[in-house]
């Protein structure tokens, strides 16, 4: 609280002089008051929520995965400048090449979904792809509708795969 307290001591004699009087002012309030608005405002803003895709991880068990037809794996292998590079069944030609556009990837599992039932597809990302690339590759799975899909290393196979796509479409070009 405020008070006013006598700064001048008394005169035991002479003249009358008025009182100096000083103001000293509480700040205790006023800090409890600024404290309980920090507190509110900090206990009521809602912080910046983060955007986690959630991936569903298998559990482990002891039993062998269970046998894969062969005829129904597209294996895509994501390369560089967001190239994906795919093949079905194993790595025997013809190889393909393609790339994250509507008319690219999500054309391409649209249509292998539809066309096999059950449709397995790995996903290997070589060392020169982005993690954006995985990303989109799970984006354009789920719009897709494919509902068994696995992350994969990428092979001696595969690494060759991308040289020899990127050699024969360099011979290709005017």
């Amino acid at each position: 609280m405020a008070e006013i307290t006598n700064s001048s001591p008394q005169n035991k004699g002479g003249k009358v002089r008025s009182r100096k009087m000083s103001t000293r002012i509480d700040m205790t309030p006023m800090v409890d008051l600024a404290f309980l608005l920090l507190t509110f405002f900090m206990l009521t803003t809602t912080f910046l929520k983060s955007r986690v895709m959630e991936v569903d991880m298998p559990e482990k068990s002891i039993a062998a995965p269970p046998p894969i037809n062969v005829k129904k794996v597209l294996t895509l292998v994501l390369g560089a400048n967001n190239k994906v590079y795919w093949y079905m069944g194993y790595a025997e030609p013809p190889y393909k090449a393609t790339d994250f556009s509507p008319g690219g990837v999500r054309k391409l599992l649209m249509e292998k979904n539809a066309q096999i039932k059950g449709l397995y597809v790995f996903i290997k990302p070589s060392d020169k792809s982005r993690y954006q690339n995985i990303v989109d590759i799970f984006d354009e799975l789920s719009i897709a509708g494919v509902k068994h899909f696995s992350v994969t290393e990428i092979t001696e196979e595969d690494n060759k795969l991308i040289k020899e796509i990127n050699f024969t479409s360099q011979l290709n070009l005017p």
